[in-house]
């Protein structure tokens, strides 16, 4: 195998696929960039056995074949080379020259056939949407995706597509979060479970453009094409929670405020909680007030934001981090947060419109904080 490409277009195509590589496995091929190469293309495929991206690069085939690459050491290698045009030349032995102007590097390749066959699902093309569409409803509930393999379905982000509705729902028994943006080309009424995982690096690789992002769907498989990439993944099987009971219909308490202020204010009372001090934030709703503090033993913060309440008195406490990640990630300036009480959950949506739901259960405070 004998090719000459760009390096910086082989390079931006070695970073995309490389999100799929195993960072540590018994299989050394899936540390590796499996390179196949015919008709003025490179195909580049990474595969961790969970999720598979592949791309191309357009190059000079002097002689064609295939082979896989240590993707680290690939990477660096090529990041290195200072020319524009590289080299990557395979001997019979499996050797392979990486050149670029008078630099050289000589490594190992790991046989193609040890590379594990990544799975092509025939699948139904289930909706079309933008890049910046997909990105921000993924950056809106990714958040809140369970960590924890005590339910697996609940690792990943159920997507429901109904008419030309397409809801994102993400869950980890603390917290709940949905976004919903209608006018979607959804091409049939559907729902499955993406892992946290996929839409994470899909996320890294779409951009903020109005170009568009295809997911087709099989059984057990989903596949994301766009921007020249192909991303396969397995979906998550399982019962999902049925979140619409978990969201009230209506509120005792409710207080329009600032996106801004409110992170900067429970960000301040955050200071003197860490790994080894913990306690929640205690938030005290009362006439054109949020009152926000917080003791631990490291010391107590307190702070005020000014803002519009109706309804009752409220005290409540609430996990930090819980908070901070729906405020960072809404997307919107202003919010009502709607309360029944200190010992039900808080919902958070948009004072403009409803593409966005958030609902966090309360935590216990003590009566002295």
């Amino acid at each position: 195998m004998k090719i000459s490409c760009n390096r910086g277009e082989l390079l931006d195509a070695l970073m995309g696929v490389s999100r799929a590589v195993s960072a540590k496995s018994s299989i050394p091929a899936i540390e590796g960039i499996y390179f196949k190469c015919s008709d003025h293309l490179i195909m580049l495929t990474a595969y961790d056995l969970e999720i598979g991206i592949t791309t191309s690069v357009s190059a000079e085939i002097d002689d064609p074949g295939d082979i896989v690459i240590n993707a680290r050491l690939l990477i660096e290698m090529v990041r290195r080379i200072e020319a524009d045009t590289l080299t990557i030349e395979v001997s019979d032995n499996l050797k392979v020259l990486i050149k670029g102007g008078l630099t050289e590097f000589n490594i190992m390749g790991i046989p193609s056939g040890d590379f594990p066959e990544m799975p092509i699902p025939d699948t139904n093309d289930t909706l079309a949407i933008s890049e910046n569409t997909l990105k921000a409803m993924i950056s809106k509930t990714i958040y809140a995706v369970s960590t924890s393999d005590q339910k697996p379905v609940h690792t990943g982000t159920k997507f429901i597509l109904d008419g030309n509705d397409l809801t994102l729902v993400s869950v980890d028994g603390y917290r709940l979060a949905i976004c919903k943006q209608s006018g979607i080309g959804a091409l049939e009424d559907t729902s499955f479970v993406v892992p946290a995982k996929t839409l994470t690096e899909v996320s890294k690789l779409i951009g903020d453009s109005d170009e568009e992002v295809t997911i087709g769907t099989a059984r057990r498989y989903a596949v994301f094409r766009f921007s020249g990439y192909t991303v396969v993944t397995r979906l998550l099987e399982g019962d999902f929670l049925d979140y619409t009971k978990s969201i009230p219909e209506s509120y005792k308490t409710r207080a329009k405020i600032n996106v801004g202020s409110m992170f900067d204010c429970v960000d301040r009372a955050s200071l003197i909680i860490n790994d080894r001090f913990k306690s929640p934030i205690k938030m005290v709703f009362e006439e054109n007030v949020v009152n926000i503090s917080c003791t631990t033993a490291l010391g107590n913060a307190h702070d005020e934001l000014p803002c519009e309440v109706e309804g009752d008195y409220v005290e409540i406490g609430f996990n930090n981090r819980y908070i901070l990640d729906a405020l960072r990630n809404c997307g919107v300036d202003e919010v009502y947060l709607e309360l029944n009480g200190p010992l039900s959950p808080m919902k958070m949506v948009p004072v403009d419109n409803d593409e966005f739901l958030f609902l966090v259960l309360p935590v216990r405070i003590k009566a002295e904080q």
